[in-house]
């Protein structure tokens, strides 16, 4: 039996995603600025694409702008909103847990001479809001906070964020990581009061290499792509139709009988937590049903390195992830789990959980089945 616990790092592709995509690479491969019939066929589809998603947010069409993925659409909304509104002022602020594609981008523009406030988190992984209203100063020009945090679930307070940060000052642009939230949350932008938001396709079963960023019209932002002027000149190069076309796919299913994609979900993360909750020597790091993301469980193992239990997974086919999958290539200790004060025997000892629209209570059965088969001889191997 095979269980896929790694959707957070990307997600197998519904059945229609995968045919739209097919049927354009193979039958309508027209290049979407072409003046024929086959550019326009193709502009079709990003068009449709475009209106689809902007009905899942209740936004405009055109403040929808087709990205590589995630971490471009967070590069774009930070660095070139930040060099956008820089006479206004050169403070930003963030918190401490939220992706490397957004703190690098923060990092580089530190050294370009911006100054940045990384907010802590309580220990279920929220921010205070009297501490964002205290960060906030006159030259602070944008807040960028994650909806969804990508290994424990915690959900920020979004709308409330938005409300510190507007009353203090309306100009203040609020950016909004949404790559882990969006397909599972009902979102609206502007109820919100988010100015930026960043999605990617394939944490939605939708294609890799595909994302895009909401930008409110009211926005100051510079392209981070020149070139030959396609979408209304915000990011030049020639799309990417059939990865658009298939998040058009993608966000239509995900939002289609949505509660109820979500209410399975959250009952499946559920009675993941109440197994693993049996099983000595185990803390689970993430809260119950609506108090975190329905996609994602953390958990830590006592006295079992991290690495060492994804790999004896693996052998029994079961896919997990020990962090962040983009943060792959430079492992180091979790900022998130620290930020939630996990012991620090635990810090190398836990593993993420999550789930897509595929998962069954089989699965769930058949991974805590392994893990109390494992984890004794793991444990008596670690000690030796």
């Amino acid at each position: 039996m095979e269980a896929y616990f790694d959707n957070s790092a990307t997600t197998r592709v519904l059945e229609p995603v995968r045919d739209i995509v097919v049927k354009i690479m193979t039958e309508d491969y027209g290049n979407p600025s072409a003046k024929h019939k086959k550019g326009m066929e193709a502009e079709r589809y990003i068009k449709e694409a475009a209106e689809i998603i902007a009905g899942t947010l209740k936004v405009a069409p055109k403040e929808i702008v087709f990205t590589s993925g995630g971490s471009e659409s967070n590069n774009m909304a930070l660095i070139e909103t930040a060099m956008a509104n820089k006479r206004a002022g050169n403070h930003i602020i963030s918190t401490g847990i939220e992706h490397a594609s957004v703190y690098n981008p923060l990092a580089f523009l530190e050294e370009q001479g911006f100054l940045v406030t990384y907010l802590p988190v309580d220990a279920q992984g929220h921010i205070r809001l009297d501490e964002l209203e205290a960060a906030i100063r006159p030259e602070t020009i944008l807040v960028s906070i994650m909806y969804v945090n990508n290994e424990i679930g915690a959900v920020e307070p979004i709308e409330a964020i938005s409300k510190v940060i507007k009353k203090k000052n309306p100009s203040i642009l609020f950016h909004v990581d949404a790559i882990q939230a969006y397909g599972k949350f009902v979102i609206r932008p502007k109820r919100q009061g988010i100015d930026l938001l960043s999605v990617s396709a394939h944490k939605i079963h939708g294609p890799k290499g595909v994302g895009f960023l909401y930008i409110d019209q009211r926005v100051k932002i510079r392209p981070l792509i020149y070139g030959g002027g396609q979408q209304r000149g915000m990011r030049s190069g020639t799309e990417n139709v059939p990865g658009i076309a298939g998040m058009g796919v993608a966000a239509n299913m995900m939002y289609t009988d949505h509660g109820e994609k979500m209410r399975s979900m959250i009952t499946l993360k559920d009675y993941m937590i109440d197994r693993l909750s049996e099983i000595d020597g185990v803390t689970v790091n993430s809260l119950p049903g609506d108090l975190s993301a329905p996609q994602i469980v953390s958990a830590s193992f006592l006295g079992i390195r991290s690495e060492v239990l994804l790999h004896a997974l693996e052998d029994k086919e079961i896919y997990v992830s020990s962090g962040s999958a983009c943060s792959s290539n430079h492992p180091a200790v979790s900022g998130t789990l620290k930020g939630i004060g996990v012991k620090p025997e635990l810090l190398d000892s836990t593993l993420r959980f999550s789930f897509g629209v595929y998962n069954t209570k089989e699965e769930v059965d058949y991974c805590i089945d392994v893990l109390k088969e494992l984890l004794p001889v793991l444990r008596r191997y670690q000690r030796g």
